[in-house]
């Protein structure tokens, strides 16, 4: 093993970040809803603040916001608690929950009835109604079957008072009781959102390792200058199974980069607390390194972050166990590439 690619475990802490980049938390920032949602709740309580005479009514205003309709939608499905799983249930409950196809709650203290317009033939769901992912930063015009959820988000346990088994699957959609109450509103949100912030923390650090993956495999391409050479995600090489080779399964890496006959599997790890996956890395390291050396491939490292560090004992394993390991900042991943192009 080269020791310029092979570091120790002293080399590769003497040139790593351990804190994110910050080009890398800005596209983290673009990509995690909650920071997003923060930032226009003040937008959403003033439309659902407003004072209007019917649900109707309610459409209009958000239509002629500068808050995105779907990112409204968004807001509601987030306050409710009523994700993607939910929505979906209520699909395929639907005849059960509104027999007549109507939904009835109150306004004030009329009774109103909403007919839905898109649903049951259009199905509830995050992809359908827009709000899932990198959807939320395109603007999506109001259609019929975001009202469908909004009116049902809002008012979806008036409609289950009197029936017990509709009231459990809709008994968080009642934020219809703070129309046009908009200081109630504003405390409602806000303690939510805590709560939110809190819940997601363990979504917000796997989004962040899928980053890093994808920074990785965008440098690789954009710097190794070859043509002939593939980066693939969630990579397999030939001949490398699982520790019970028994049951033949190959193993799959964070990246696997190949001309189509040699292959060099890559690692990404970046861990800013403290965290068990690193040490799953280094208990399959020795194994993995054995195969592939066997195999006549090669297996690369990109470790960094302060809670990797802390758990020094898995690092030095992995050292132990890598054709190159590397830290992650750019003149880290030039060295990376550099290691590549020798393979290839």
């Amino acid at each position: 093993m080269s020791a310029n690619y092979a570091r120790t475990f002293e080399q590769l802490e003497s040139v790593a970040s351990k804190f994110w980049p910050a080009e890398l938390s800005e596209i983290e920032s673009k990509l995690s809803i909650i920071p997003l949602l923060l930032k226009t709740q003040d937008q959403f309580i003033n439309i659902i603040g407003v004072e209007t005479p019917s649900l109707e009514n309610l459409f209009t205003v958000i239509e002629s916001a500068s808050l995105p309709a779907n990112l409204f939608l968004k807001h509601l499905v987030i306050l409710a608690d009523f994700g993607g799983e939910m929505l979906q249930r209520v699909s395929a409950e639907f005849e059960t929950l509104f027999p007549s196809g109507e939904l009835h709650y109150f306004w004030g203290d009329k009774q109103q009835t909403y007919k839905f317009r898109a649903a049951p033939k259009q199905k509830f769901s995050n992809k359908a109604l827009k709000i899932d992912g990198k959807e939320l930063l395109n603007i999506h015009p109001l259609d019929e079957l975001q009202k469908d959820a909004i009116a049902l988000l809002l008012f979806g346990s008036a409609h289950s008072a009197e029936n017990q088994d509709v009231a459990s699957a809709l008994a968080r959609c009642e934020i219809g009781e703070y129309l046009g109450k908009a200081n109630e509103l504003a405390t409602f949100v806000k303690q939510r959102y805590i709560w939110v912030s809190r819940i997601t923390g363990g979504a917000t650090a796997n989004n962040l390792g899928q980053i890093a993956q994808r920074f990785v495999a965008d440098y690789i391409s954009e710097h190794l200058d070859s043509e002939n050479v593939e980066v693939h995600h969630g990579g397999r090489l030939p001949n490398v199974t699982h520790t019970d080779s028994a049951t033949g399964r190959m193993t799959s890496f964070d990246l696997v980069v190949t001309d189509g006959k040699k292959c060099v599997a890559i690692e990404v790890s970046f861990q800013v607390t403290t965290n068990s996956t690193i040490e799953r890395k280094s208990g399959q390291a020795q194994t993995r390194y054995e195969q592939a050396e066997k195999a006549g491939h090669k297996i690369a490292y990109v470790l960094d972050g302060a809670g990797n560090f802390q758990r020094e004992t898995a690092l030095r394993t992995i050292c132990s166990f890598s054709h190159c390991t590397v830290a992650f900042s750019r003149n880290e991943l030039d060295i990376l590439c550099q290691f590549l192009r020798e393979q290839f």
